[in-house]
C-alpha cells in the first residue's frame, strides 16, 4: 500500500500542474480531499483511499509523462486559461490528449522555446534555480547598447531590490539603427530580460527564446512543435 504523500507533491505527480502551482492552488481553496477544501501547506493524501478533487473535479491516476517543444508564436498566453478570451499555448499541441501546462511562462508579444509536459516533477526541476538551467534569448534592442552598459548586465544588476545572476551576452548583428542580442540567463523572474535591458536604456522591440540548456528551437516553424525523446531531455541538462 502507498503511504501518505504531501499533497502539492501529489498533484505535481498526477500531471496537474509542477509543485509551485499546486502549493498556488491549495492556497486559493481550489484542491479539496474528501470533499473538504484544503488552503494549508504540510496536508497529506493516501493515494487509493482519499478522494483528492481540483476544481471540483477528480484527479485522475498518472498519465504517461509526455514533452514538447513548442515555437510559440505571438498572441498566445502561457496559462491554461485566460479571462480575455485569448488563445492559450495548448491549444497548438493538437495530437496530445495529455493535460498538458506550459514549463514557465513567455510574454503575450515573447515569441520561441516553450517546453509543455504533464510532469509537473520535470517542470519543477526546470523552473528550480538549483538547477541553474540557462535559458537563452535572442534580444531585438532599440539604439546600441555600449560595451560598459552590457559588461553591468553581464556582472549583474538590481532588479526591484534583487540583484541579477551573471548573464552571458553576445552582439549578433546590426539591425539599422538597433542591435539583436544574444542573452543567456539562468534566472527565471517575470519580464526579466525587457527590465534588464531597460535598465541600459535599450529597450527590447523583439524577444525570442531560442534554448533551454542545449536543446535548441533550430529550425523548429513558428507555431509548430515536436515530442521530446530522452535524448533531448538530457540536453537540458547538460
Amino acid at each position: 500500500m502507498t503511504g501518505p504523500i504531501r499533497l502539492q507533491k501529489y498533484i505535481a505527480q498526477c500531471g496537474i500542474a509542477s509543485r509551485r502551482k499546486a502549493e498556488e492552488y491549495i492556497r486559493a481553496g481550489r484542491i479539496a480531499i474528501d470533499g473538504v477544501v484544503q488552503t494549508e501547506m504540510g496536508v497529506s493524501v493516501l493515494p487509493g483511499q482519499n478522494k483528492v478533487t481540483f476544481d471540483g473535479k477528480p484527479i485522475a491516476a498518472r498519465e504517461k509523462p509526455v514533452y514538447y517543444l513548442l515555437n510559440k508564436p505571438k498572441g498566445y498566453v502561457t496559462t491554461l486559461s485566460d479571462p480575455q478570451g485569448r488563445p492559450i499555448v495548448t491549444s497548438l499541441i493538437k495530437e496530445s490528449k495529455a493535460r498538458l501546462f506550459p514549463v514557465g511562462r513567455l510574454d503575450l508579444d515573447t515569441e520561441g522555446a516553450l517546453i509543455l509536459t504533464n510532469d509537473g516533477e520535470f517542470a519543477q526541476k526546470i523552473q528550480h534555480p538549483r538547477y541553474n538551467i540557462n535559458k537563452t534569448y535572442q534580444a531585438l534592442v532599440k539604439g546600441c547598447p555600449k560595451a560598459e552598459q552590457l559588461a553591468l548586465l553581464e556582472r549583474g544588476i538590481f532588479l526591484e531590490g534583487k540583484m541579477t545572476s551573471p548573464a552571458v551576452i553576445t552582439v549578433l548583428a546590426k539591425k539599422g539603427p538597433n542591435r539583436l542580442m544574444q542573452i543567456v540567463i539562468h534566472e527565471g523572474r517575470k519580464r526579466q530580460v525587457k527590465k534588464m535591458f531597460a535598465a541600459i536604456g535599450a529597450p527590447v522591440l523583439h524577444l525570442k527564446r531560442t534554448a533551454y540548456g542545449r536543446l535548441v528551437l533550430g529550425r523548429l516553424p513558428l507555431g509548430d512543435y515536436r515530442q521530446l525523446n530522452p535524448s533531448d531531455l538530457k540536453k537540458i541538462f547538460l
